[in-house]
Formats: structure tokens, C-alpha cells, sequence
């Protein structure tokens, strides 16, 4: 299992959006959704009683990078 590279503040700022939505990985279940638009979003993937969900937790630049570590408790 290889560990993903954690995002920067830096690397997100400089994020060119694709015709297709991707993801970006930040560990731990968080990731950032970038949309054709250009639109950056937060989100989180969990399991809860065996089933998967997922939570939307904001905007790019409106929570930050560090605002989600610290709200997530990611804090590395």
C-alpha cells in the first residue's frame, strides 16, 4: 500500500480543472472534488453501519485546507 502525497495549500491554488471531475486525496477519507467549472469542494467518504456515505463539508477557498484538518481532525 503506497501513501498518498498530502495536499498543500499551494498545490490546490494551482489546480487546473479537467472536462471530467476528479479527486484529489488528502488521507484519511477526505478529498477535494474538482469540477470542470473549476469548482474545488470538500468532501468526505465514511461507512457507517456497513454502509458508505458521504458528506460535503465546503467550498475551496471558502474552508481552507488548514480549516478542514483542523475541523476534521486530520491535523498532521
Amino acid at each position: 500500500m503506497t501513501k498518498s502525497k498530502a495536499l498543500t495549500d499551494a498545490s490546490i491554488k494551482n489546480i487546473k480543472p479537467l472536462e471530467k471531475e476528479f479527486k484529489l486525496s488528502d488521507g484519511g477519507g477526505f478529498y477535494l472534488l474538482v469540477k470542470p467549472n473549476g469548482g474545488k469542494y470538500w468532501r468526505i467518504k465514511y461507512y457507517f453501519l456497513g454502509k458508505e456515505k458521504l458528506l460535503a463539508l465546503g467550498v475551496y477557498p471558502d474552508i481552507s485546507l488548514a480549516q478542514k484538518r483542523i475541523d476534521g481532525n486530520t491535523e498532521r
